[in-house]
C-alpha cells in the first residue's frame, strides 16, 4: 500500500497552520488543509498555496481570491484542486481530492506580494512547473 505523507506551514504577516502538525492519506483520498491569518488585512489580499516535495523545488499550487471565480490552478492539480475562503474568519482553505503519491509535500499557503505575483507569471508562462527555491522566495512570502 501506499501513503502520502503531508505538512502544511503557513506564511505571511501572521499564519497559523490547522491542523499544525503532519497529516497521512491514501492515495485516492481527499487532503484539506486550513490556514489563518493576522495582523493584515485578509480580505485584501490573494491568497497562494505552494508545496515542496522532499529535496524538490517549490511548486506553485494555485491562488485564491475573494471572488472564487477568478481563482487559478497550476495544471498538475487542476480539476483536483479547489481553494475557498472566509475572509470574515481571515481563513483560506485548501481541498486537493484523488490524492496521488506525488502529491506528498510540505504545504505552504502565502498572502499575496509584488514578487510573487511575479513568480505567478513566471509560472503561466513556462514549461517549467516548478520554481527554483531561493531566499528571496523565502523572505517575501
Amino acid at each position: 500500500k501506499s501513503w502520502l505523507s503531508i505538512s502544511c506551514s503557513c506564511t505571511g504577516q501572521s499564519m497559523e497552520s490547522i491542523p499544525s502538525s503532519s497529516v497521512v492519506n491514501k492515495p485516492g483520498e481527499t487532503l484539506s488543509l486550513s490556514c489563518r491569518g493576522s495582523g493584515f488585512t485578509f480580505s485584501c489580499c490573494s491568497m497562494h498555496w505552494i508545496r515542496q516535495p522532499a529535496v524538490k523545488w517549490l511548486e506553485w499550487i494555485g491562488v485564491g481570491y475573494s471572488t472564487s471565480s477568478k481563482n487559478t490552478y497550476a495544471s498538475s492539480v487542476r480539476g483536483r484542486a479547489e481553494i475557498s475562503r472566509d475572509d470574515s474568519n481571515s481563513m483560506v482553505y485548501l481541498r486537493l481530492s484523488n490524492l496521488k503519491p506525488e502529491d506528498s509535500a510540505v504545504y505552504y499557503c502565502a498572502k499575496h506580494t509584488h514578487w510573487l505575483k511575479e513568480a505567478e507569471k513566471l509560472y503561466k508562462n513556462s514549461t517549467e512547473h516548478l520554481f527554483p527555491k531561493t531566499y528571496r522566495w523565502q523572505q517575501n512570502i
